[in-house]
């Protein structure tokens, strides 16, 4: 009898915590093709050639598309704004706009990137990645993942 409580008692506590395990809201590949087709089409609405890129809430790349006419160097700018808003959970803009007001500080943070162009990925309040493009006025960049984000959060 004794034996039997105690198994009972492993199981009820193996199913309350496999129960109070969080789930992680992620980004799939449906939804990442959905923002690069609308980053696309903005970029082409506004005859533009620029590098895509969307990372997950670690900086990790998830994608990355240099248009023929963007510079080699867009590669790692846009990633850098992307990875930018991943972490610092923000615009890269306000990066930007911290060091033009002389906070300087600002240049030592791990992948800190004062360009504007990168958005962050947020659902119910949790960012959960990145999305930048590069390669354009940085005004340009930013309205390009904005198109992006519209695209999957404005229904």
């Amino acid at each position: 009898m004794f034996k039997l409580l105690i198994v009972m008692m492993g199981f009820l506590a193996a199913t309350a915590v496999a129960a109070d395990l969080p789930t992680r809201k992620h980004l799939n590949l449906a939804t990442i093709k959905t923002m690069v087709a609308a980053a696309e089409a903005e970029a082409r609405r506004l005859n533009v050639e620029v590098t895509i890129c969307i990372v997950d809430e670690s900086g990790n790349l998830l994608f990355l598309e240099k248009a023929d006419g963007a510079s080699l160097n867009t590669i790692q700018f846009a990633q850098k704004k992307a990875r930018h808003s991943a972490f610092y959970r923000s615009p890269s803009k306000d990066g930007a706009d911290a060091l033009k007001k002389g906070n300087l500080e600002v240049l030592a943070f791990p992948d800190f990137f004062p360009n504007q162009g990168g958005l962050p990925i947020q659902v119910d309040g949790e960012t959960i990645g990145g999305i930048a493009a590069s390669g354009a006025k940085s005004e340009i960049d930013e309205a390009i993942a904005q198109a992006a984000l519209d695209a999957v959060f404005k229904k």
